[in-house]
């Protein structure tokens, strides 16, 4: 096992061993069945005992009519401690694979007919093991660690797989992610976004949100679904009510569109550029918005600015001023009366400039 793996497990196993809860799937993946149906699925990231993925799709196979299920999870989970502890295996990590299941059997009987293998490497879904059971796969169904998002789907999307993952919402500021979005081959899901889910964590997490039977939960608002399947949400039409006025809808001081703080402001008359929110992009339909890019500090801006900023510095609420080199990397409004907080002058702006949070720039089709 390569020593960049090893760290990359560990970093796993300190930092985001969340486990979803099962009411969180159901609720979910009720509306997959027809994608599902004569499939192979793969939970790339999961511990075949203890993650809710993996039992879900056990209790569901045959309803499912799923061909195969596999489950792999990284070295040292938390229920390998006794699962291995006469083996001296218990830091190691495994797999299993389920083609069949006796409906009346339990959870265990279904995993100790299909037998659990442990695996040479570190379990981690890019390693060798792990890609080779990636490649016999229809859909990857998981929760991957958050902190490896961005590089989990590059590595599922390159092997030309479709999954149904959960991720955070500020992932949509990455550049492939949103690129996926912006070709239609990623969508967010029917449920949860932007209003957080709950995860069981282990005994040792601190930073937990509360106390159930003895068992941890900590709550993630900005955890959401993704999918690269074609499902029926992403084609829903967004109903448009508002009327474009300059009032109030000004333009941005530095990029040719309209600023838009909440989705539902969207007006139905406007032919230009418009900012929106990220949060658009749950309810983004690609037969009705056309999505040019995004600005943000994060991401970086891919629009062209249409103006640039000399001696520009950022003004914080006691005074004190701090030199920027480049406004440039987030949508900007100019007032002309000073704004309560922090601000941006720079020379030959007449007032007050004001950075917006990420914007998508959209436009309608």
């Amino acid at each position: 096992m390569s020593r960049h793996k090893s760290l990359r497990a560990a970093a796993i196993k300190n930092n985001d061993e969340f486990y979803t809860l099962i009411e969180d799937i159901e609720l979910e993946l009720k509306h997959y069945g027809e994608f599902l149906k004569g499939k192979s699925v793969y939970c790339n990231c999961d511990d075949p005992y203890k993650s809710n993925f993996v039992k879900y799709f056990v209790k569901n196979f045959n309803n499912l009519g799923l061909t195969k299920l596999a489950a792999t999870c990284y070295a040292g989970a938390d229920s390998q401690l006794d699962l291995f502890a006469d083996t001296g295996d218990k830091l190691k990590a495994y797999k299993v694979i389920i083609t069949e299941v006796d409906d009346t059997d339990t959870h265990e009987e279904v995993l100790a007919n299909a037998g659990v293998e442990v695996l040479y490497g570190s379990g981690s879904f890019d390693s060798d093991e792990c890609i080779e059971l990636l490649q016999d796969a229809d859909v990857v169904v998981t929760n991957p660690p958050f902190s490896l998002f961005k590089s989990f789907i590059d590595t599922v999307v390159s092997y030309g797989k479709d999954f149904v993952v959960i991720g955070n919402t500020n992932a949509l500021l990455f550049d492939n992610i949103f690129r996926l979005f912006k070709d239609g081959k990623l969508h967010t899901g029917y449920t949860n976004f932007n209003a957080g889910m709950f995860f069981e964590v282990p005994d040792d997490y601190t930073k937990y949100t509360k106390l159930e039977n003895g068992v941890k939960y900590a709550q993630v608002i900005s955890s959401c679904w993704y999918t690269s399947l074609p499902i029926r949400k992403a084609y829903e039409w967004l109903e448009l009510t508002c009327e474009y006025s300059p009032d109030k809808y000004p333009k941005y001081h530095n990029f040719d569109a309209i600023n838009v703080d909440k989705v539902v402001d969207i007006p139905k008359d406007y032919e230009g550029f418009i900012g929106v929110p990220v949060t658009f992009l749950d309810k983004y339909n690609p037969e009705q918005f056309e999505l040019i890019g995004i600005l943000s500090s994060t991401a970086g801006s891919e629009i062209q600015a249409v103006r640039n900023y000399e001696n520009a510095y950022l003004v914080r609420e006691d005074g004190r001023r701090e030199r920027k080199y480049n406004l440039n990397i987030n949508a900007l409004l100019l007032h002309k009366e000073k704004p309560k907080g922090k601000y941006y002058i720079a020379d030959g702006v007449d007032g007050y400039l004001t950075s917006c949070y990420a914007r998508v720039l959209i436009r309608r089709r």
